[in-house]
Parts: structure tokens; sequence; C-alpha cells
């Protein structure tokens, strides 16, 4: 399968996917999200790519290339909540020109088959409100709400 770990040498791809990711976040939220920047440094990004409770995966083609990522965080419950494992999907991108081949449907099975390896209960991820395709996507996967968070913007 060409879902690996990530490594330094990735961060470059990376950090354009981050990039696809936060403008179209922008043009959803551009009260919450900049134009521009990323939501990692080039630090950070090193830092996570070895932290074993934060893993990153890339999706690399057959010419080497990377076509997407995804990055992961495995959470305890903390009480009240009955004891257990999650695997939080924090961040899934497929390059805008890779989209349409379902490498976004094999990164979620690899994240299930993960996550049953790591011994979890569960897989949660946030989607945007506004960002109805990949409410559809997940949906189609049989994802279902967990719960809501709701907003009132003060003016």
């Amino acid at each position: 399968m060409p879902i690996r770990r990530a490594t330094k040498e990735d961060i470059p791809a990376v950090e354009a996917l981050l990039a696809q990711i936060l403008e179209h976040h922008h043009k959803l939220r551009p009260d919450i999200f900049e134009a521009k920047g990323s939501k990692f440094t080039t630090e950070e990004l090193t830092a996570l790519m070895e932290d074993d409770m934060r893993l990153v995966f890339v999706y690399e083609g057959e010419n080497g290339e990377i076509l997407g990522h995804l990055f992961t965080v495995i959470e305890e419950a903390k009480a009240p909540k009955k004891p257990h494992k999650t695997l939080f999907i924090d961040d899934l991108c497929v390059d805008e020109k890779a989209r349409g081949q379902k490498l976004g449907e094999q990164f979620y099975q690899f994240a299930l088959a993960f996550a049953k390896e790591q011994g979890c209960y569960n897989i949660t991820l946030d989607v945007w409100e506004g960002n109805d395709g990949a409410k559809r996507f997940y949906e189609r996967l049989g994802l279902k709400p967990q719960e809501y968070k709701l907003e009132y913007i003060l003016d």
C-alpha cells in the first residue's frame, strides 16, 4: 500500500497540502481562517513526525510524489467517560490534482485498520459547517454525528 508514515523529507509536500486546506477553509470561514499561512511551522511538523501519539501518514504515488496526508492523534478518554481510546483524524487531505481516485477512501480504510491495531474504540474527526463535500464523503463511509458544536458570533 502506498500509505506510509511521513518523514522529514515529506515536509515540503505536506506544507503544500496544508496550504490547499487553508485556502479551502478560508473560503468557508474567512472570519476565522487567514488566506495565507500554515497550521504548523516546519519545526512543529518535524516534531509531529517523530511523535508516536500524533502520527502523520502520507500517500506516495508511483513516481514518489506525495498525493495526500493523514494526521492522527491517539486520545484517551477522561472521566467521567468510560475509559477508551479514540483515533482522532486531525487532518485528511488529498491533493487537488489527485482527487477522484479514491485516495481519501484508502486513507480512511488505513485509519480504520490502524485504529483497530492500536486498540481504539472509535474514530472521530471534525468537519467545518459548509464543507458539504467532506460531510457527504464521511457519511458515505459510515460516520455519524457524535456531537454538535454550536457558535454565536459576537459583533
